[in-house]
């Protein structure tokens, strides 16, 4: 009989979930065949048995971080399988922490991130020690640090949903918190033209090409049009041609907003939790 050691025991519970005395006799009935056991437990166990690496994480909280003199700061991604977890203390204070190391440290990856010290441990391992006391799967999905040419701006919305950092130079103090607000609003894609994805305009162009065509009119109109439904959707997802949410007119765009106060934008970065994780229908991560 193959030896079952604690260590085997402690590794299918990790991998599966399930209670330690069930993978135990797993172990024993697969032979001390790990993968045999694994699939012997999910057949016994179900759901419960499902490998939590594999548990898609598509909730969780964006976690910020500045520095007293609003020069340097940080932005990260911390993700989870429920919204429960998310509102965990433990989990909060797990991506603040982040949050606050990236800003001092500047990890040059997720690597490197994962293998800096935190509480005594890596912070790898204090992800794992988080995993071994909710039993969810705990990513950090993605982190952005800003060294600032002016000074640094923050907004946190959503119960922590929906995070921002700009990097705002000029005007007023309330002026770098409105503009943090609007992007958290208004979601733009980049600051101006320049940012948005190229393969995204051509296919703007190539829809307004597509309806224009249908109105009959002669070519040059048709040109004229495509271009103006072109310069219509990035004054839309830019930042800077974007109507500022507060302007109670509807009129004021950020850029005259920021020319109006003496003020310039020269990066923001914007996370939305769970923004491209794909989710069934019924709000579970797929």
């Amino acid at each position: 009989m193959a030896e079952i050691t604690a260590s085997m025991v402690r590794d299918l519970r990790d991998k599966t979930d399930a209670p330690m005395m069930e993978c135990k006799k797993a172990l024993v009935e697969a032979e001390g065949n790990s993968a045999k056991a694994e699939e012997l437990l999910r057949v016994r166990l179900g759901s419960k048995a499902s490998r939590a690496a594999t548990r898609t994480a598509a909730e969780g909280v964006v976690a910020v971080h500045v520095a007293p003199d609003a020069k340097t700061g940080a932005i990260v991604e911390v993700n989870c399988e429920t919204d429960f977890v998310a509102k965990t203390d433990d989990f909060r204070k797990f991506a603040a922490s982040l949050a606050e190391l990236v800003a001092k440290r500047n990890p040059v990856d997720l690597a490197a991130l994962n293998a800096l010290p935190l509480g005594g441990a890596t912070v790898d391992e204090a992800r794992k020690a988080l995993f071994g006391r909710i039993r969810e799967n705990i990513s950090i999905r993605r982190f952005a640090r800003i060294e600032a040419r002016g000074r640094l701006s923050q907004y946190i919305h959503g119960g922590a949903k929906i995070g921002v950092l700009v990097d705002i130079s000029g005007g007023k103090e309330q002026l770098g918190r409105d503009l943090a607000m609007h992007i958290a609003a208004s979601k733009p894609l980049g600051l101006s033209r320049d940012d948005v994805p190229v393969e995204l305009v051509k296919k703007e162009r190539d829809i307004a090409r597509a309806k224009a065509a249908e109105s009959g009119k002669p070519a040059n109109i048709v040109e004229k049009m495509v271009e103006g439904s072109v310069q219509k959707f990035v004054r839309e997802v830019t930042l800077l041609g974007q109507i500022f949410v507060k302007d109670p007119a509807g009129k004021q765009t950020v850029e005259a907003l920021l020319k109006a106060g003496g003020a310039s934008v020269s990066r923001f970065v914007l996370y939305v939790v769970g923004e491209g994780i794909e989710k069934k229908g019924n709000g579970q991560a797929a």
